[in-house]
């Protein structure tokens, strides 16, 4: 065997530094016509293809003295090696040269005094730039390669064939299709399906099978055959000479084809990617290594998969989007956090760099673990800070939302910690969530520790975090720890904040059966710390003391309210003394709603319809007894009276 070939799936290659392209260079040039078309410089590019190789060519015009020592080749040289980062606008300029101009000579000229410098990228840059004007794109594309057309990739060649399919130019589409299967490019599905809708569209029935015969019959058919081979057996000699026999022009493109169609034999993948590029038959870029990485990017092929990335990334290429994205759906598949941190990181590096929702959808991976690794944690959030990017309060709630689904909302103190080292400084809202979280789970060490956290670092516990906390506890049914903390509040915040704390304080306790308990409570803020209770407070709390037999501190909060300006809440009174309340309750409702000698009549009238209402008659009759002459003998109150006796309708009973 020529090769060690089992080594190879333990090593890394360092990149050539020398070009090897398909065939020899001059195979690919054109002759500089300014005025050649795209068709006839294609045609040339094909026909050039097939001189034998024994056959005398014309020396190609870039080898010319004038030509290797003029300014032009220093400045602007055409390379796939990423060494000077492409600048936004250089592409810009580019476009707007052979916008302007249509003389080559003009063009070559204007290129110099901008010191354009060409890469791969630039030149998909400036066709994607130029898909609007085809005759500018032909232009680009013609000028590009008359000078060096082996430094046109798949990309680019696919491009300009979509700029000439969608512009109906059919008969440059179709030799530029044949130039390309001749270097080993094929047609990119994005290319034949946009191309095949259109030929259907308009018809042109020949094309269209055409089109489809090329997929049937081209590059997909050879790849297959290859990887029959690679399958059918262990890698050695045999399968080296059967490969050789096929005479296939490697590309690039090619070799995607292949290692993608053994993914499910990594290894083989892996040593086919090593061999073409070991005899000299490709010299991989960007969009093989990626393939290769996709292939490797699993749980049993982590050091190979390293080896081929950090190769690449030597060799100035940079990891795809859908690399990433597959890889690292596959390791969290696997429960690989760690590894997917690792490829986040590597991705973060360079060019491509994953979206914030990536950093958020790690860390809820990492706080859901079997156990919590706060070392992962922190390193997704450094990676992410580092490259100049911030924390949000959205991306602390769906941690902490993956935490409550795990029973781990404890632990959010860890979290914001770690956040906090990020530079992340938590809003309010967020701080309130947290703190509602804690005490509500019954976590009171954890939320004494946050509060006592945010009064140490010289931030104020505002009132929204102290009304979390109380109803925390509250949730809890912590009613003891919540007065507690009332009480706490009060003393930091003062009373005249506290009427929403308060109000959640009071509902807890006369949910709990507790409205007497409230009350006093009520009473005792009211009278000591100025504490005004929100209307809604009082009024909630007055029905459910008269509901649980509290009737008297009912009353006494009647007195509360006035004092603090809220109007007589006359109605559950009402309602509570005629149906089961006494003359003598009666008289003492009247008096605790007014500062006056005694309610209005229209307060007394309606009290008495409610007792007839009622069906308590005798009741009624005692709370007449008990008023004041001038109501009894009010002749409103005889006429009702006198009515109930005699069995008439009784009267509309009058509002307060």
């Amino acid at each position: 065997m020529r090769h060690q070939w089992r080594f190879l799936l333990y090593r890394t290659y360092p990149r050539s530094h020398f070009r090897i392209p398909a065939m020899p260079s001059h195979h690919f040039q054109v002759h500089s016509y300014p005025n050649n078309t795209l068709y006839e410089s294609l045609h040339t590019l094909s026909s050039a293809i097939h001189t034998p190789s024994n056959s005398p060519s014309p020396r190609p015009f870039f080898y010319s003295k004038s030509f290797m020592n003029s300014d032009i080749l220093k400045i602007r040289g055409f390379s796939s090696e990423p060494a000077m980062e492409l600048k936004n606008s250089d592409f810009m300029v580019v476009s707007d040269i052979f916008n302007k101009f249509t003389d080559f000579d003009d063009i070559s000229k204007e290129l110099e005094s901008n010191a354009a410098v060409f890469t791969d990228e630039m030149v998909l840059k400036v066709l994607k730039n130029l898909e609007s004007s085809p005759d500018v794109a032909r232009r680009f594309f013609n000028w590009v390669l008359e000078r060096e057309s082996e430094k046109f990739n798949s990309k680019s060649y696919n491009l300009m064939l979509r700029i000439l399919g969608v512009n109906g130019s059919v008969e440059e589409f179709w030799v530029l299709v044949d130039a390309m299967k001749k270097i080993g490019y094929g047609v990119s599905a994005h290319v034949r399906n946009k191309m095949s809708e259109i030929f259907e569209k308009e018809g042109k029935k020949s094309d269209l099978d055409k089109l489809i015969g090329i997929f049937a019959s081209g590059s997909i058919a050879i790849s297959s055959r290859v990887c029959q081979i690679i399958r059918s057996e262990v890698w050695g000699d045999d399968v080296e000479g059967r490969l050789m026999d096929m005479n296939v022009t490697f590309s690039t493109n090619f070799v995607k084809f292949v290692v993608e169609n053994l993914g499910d034999e990594p290894s083989k993948a892996l040593i086919f990617f090593r061999w073409v590029e070991e005899r000299g038959s490709v010299k991989h870029d960007e969009m093989s290594y990626n393939s290769m990485a996709r292939v490797l990017g699993r749980e049993d092929c982590i050091d190979r998969f390293w080896k081929v990335v950090d190769e690449m990334r030597s060799n100035g290429y940079e990891m795809e989007m859908e690399t990433y994205v597959k890889v690292l759906g596959r390791y969290c598949k696997r429960k690989m956090v760690k590894d997917a941190v690792d490829l986040y990181e590597f991705a973060m590096a360079g060019k491509n760099k994953p979206s914030v929702s990536c950093c958020t959808f790690l860390l809820r991976k990492i706080v859901v673990g079997k156990q919590l690794d706060m070392k992962l944690f922190s390193k997704v959030v450094n990676i992410f800070t580092g490259n100049g990017n911030v924390l949000t309060d959205s991306i602390l709630n769906a941690v902490l939302k993956s935490l409550t689904g795990v029973g781990r909302f404890g632990d959010c103190n860890k979290i914001l910690k770690a956040m906090e080292e990020g530079g992340f400084v938590a809003s309010d809202n967020a701080r309130s969530k947290i703190v509602f979280g804690l005490s509500s789970a019954g976590k009171i060490d954890e939320a004494s520790e946050f509060m006592d956290n945010i009064e140490a670092s010289g931030s104020v516990l505002g009132y929204k975090m102290w009304v979390s906390l109380i109803e925390g506890h509250c949730v809890a049914g912590d009613l003891d720890k919540a007065s507690d903390c009332f009480e706490r509040m009060v003393e930091n915040e003062r009373a005249f904040s506290a009427g929403p704390a308060f109000d959640v304080l009071v509902n807890a306790y006369c949910s709990k059966n507790r409205a007497i308990d409230a009350c006093k409570l009520t009473l005792d803020y009211v009278s000591k710390n100025e504490l005004k209770p929100w209307h809604t407070t009082y009024k909630e709390l007055i029905k459910k003391l008269l509901v649980q037999g509290g009737f008297k501190d009912a009353l006494n909060l009647l007195g509360l309210m006035k004092s603090h300006g809220f109007p007589p809440f006359a109605d559950p009174f009402v309602e509570y003394v005629s149906k089961s309340g006494t003359g003598d309750d009666a008289i003492a409702f009247l008096i605790a709603m007014t500062s006056k000698r005694f309610p209005s009549t229209s307060v007394v009238l309606r009290l008495f319809e409610s007792f007839y209402q009622a069906g308590r008659h005798n009741q009624a009759q005692d709370f007449l007894s008990k008023c004041p002459g001038y109501i009894r003998n009010h002749a409103d109150v005889l006429d009702l009276f006198c009515s109930k006796k005699s069995g008439g309708g009784s009267p509309a009973a009058v509002s307060a």
